[in-house]
C-alpha cells in the first residue's frame, strides 16, 4: 500500500533495522535469524518476526494527535506522514547512509545521553557555541564501538558538516602462562565484516607479508567480539599491530558528511543547525498537539 516495488528492498530494509551491528538504537525488535557481522543474510521473511522497538514507538508517539501534515501514497488510495513527530533526534541519533544524484550523505551515529544533554543545554542557551555544545556531545558514538583517533575530524564535521574520522579497532596486548604474546581485538571499526577481517589476516600470514603470526582464532560469541591473534616468540606485538593497521581494516576512515534536507532543499549542516532544526520540528509538534487536545476538550465539555 505505501511501497510499490515488492517486499523484497522493504525486508532488506527492516532486516538492517533489527541489526545491532549497524544500527546503534534499533528500530526494530526482531525474533529468529537476522544476519550477523560476518556478513551472514538474514533469514527469508517467513521465518523471522518483528516488532516496532520502545525507540520507534517514540518516534511515533502523537501521530494521531494532528501534529504532523499527511499526503497521499503513490496510488492516492492512503495517507502518509510527510515526517515523524520524532520524539528523539534520529538523524544524528542512528545516523543516515545514503547516495542520490551528485550529493551524498554520511551522517554517524551518536550517544543518546550526550545528544539529550547537548539539546538540554541549547535550550538554556541558544547562544551556545558549537565547542560548547561539544563538552555535551563528545563524539560519534558507533554501535561496533571501536576507538577513534584524533579530534580534528570530529571538529570539523561538527563545525562544518563535513570531516573525516580515523576509526580503529579496540586491541590488548596480553601474555599467556607460557610467556606468548597475544593480540586480542575486542571491538572493530563500524560496517568493518568480521569475517573478512580474520580472512585478510589469514591471507597475509600465508603471503608471508606478515610474518611473526603463530596463530590466529575467532573466539567471538553473544557477549561480544574476541579475535585472538597469537605472535611468534621474540617479534614485537606493537609492529604486528602496526601492519594489521596499515593492511587491514582493523583502521578505516569514515568520511562525515551532514547532509539534510531542509524544507526539500538539501543542506549541509553543523551540529548546531541540526539541533536547531530538531528543536523548531519539536516546537511545531508540541504546539499542534497541545491544540489538538485543547480542541478535544472544548467539545467534550
Amino acid at each position: 500500500k505505501y511501497h510499490p516495488h515488492g517486499d523484497s528492498a522493504v525486508y532488506n530494509s527492516m532486516v538492517r533495522m533489527a541489526q545491532e551491528f549497524n544500527t546503534r538504537y534499533m528500530l526494530i525488535d526482531g525474533h529468529g535469524n537476522f544476519g550477523s557481522i560476518d556478513g551472514d543474510s538474514a533469514a527469508a521473511m517467513r521465518y523471522t518476526e518483528a516488532r516496532m522497538s520502545k525507540v520507534t514507538n517514540e518516534l511515533l508517539e502523537d501521530i494521531n494527535k494532528n501534529t504532523i501534515d499527511f499526503r497521499k501514497n503513490f496510488d492516492e488510495t492512503l495517507d502518509e506522514p510527510v515526517v515523524l513527530p520524532a520524539k528523539l533526534p534520529n538523524l544524528l541519533l542512528n545516523g543516515a547512509t545514503g547516495i542520490a544524484v551528485g550529493m551524498a550523505t554520511n551522517i554517524p551515529p551518536h550517544n543518546l545521553a550526550e545528544l539529550c544533554d547537548g539539546i538540554v543545554a541549547l535550550i538554556d542557551d541558544r547562544n551556545i557555541t558549537i565547542d560548547g555544545l561539544m563538552e555535551h556531545i563528545k563524539a560519534p558514538d558507533f554501535p561496533t564501538g571501536g576507538i577513534i583517533n584524533g579530534r580534528q575530524g570530529i571538529i570539523d564535521a561538527y563545525k562544518t558538516g563535513r570531516g573525516k574520522i580515523q576509526l580503529v579497532g579496540k586491541v590488548d596486548i596480553k601474555q599467556t602462562k607460557s610467556g606468548k604474546n597475544q593480540i586480542i581485538i575486542t571491538e572493530i571499526p563500524y560496517q568493518v565484516n568480521k569475517a573478512k577481517l580474520i580472512e585478510k589476516i589469514a591471507d597475509l600470514v600465508r603471503q608471508k607479508k606478515i610474518t611473526g603470526i603463530s596463530e590466529l582464532r575467532d573466539e567471538s560469541d553473544r557477549d561480544g567480539i574476541r579475535i585472538v591473534v597469537g605472535v611468534k616468540k621474540g617479534e614485537e606485538p606493537e609492529l604486528i599491530l602496526n601492519m594489521l593497521y596499515k593492511y587491514t581494516d582493523l583502521q578505516t576512515t569514515f568520511g562525515i558528511i551532514m547532509l539534510a534536507l531542509v524544507k526539500n532543499v538539501p543542506r549541509i549542516l553543523n551540529l548546531k543547525q541540526i539541533l536547531n532544526k530538531y528543536l523548531e520540528h519539536r516546537y511545531e509538534v508540541i504546539t499542534r498537539r497541545t491544540e489538538f487536545d485543547l480542541e478535544k476538550a472544548k467539545r467534550r465539555a
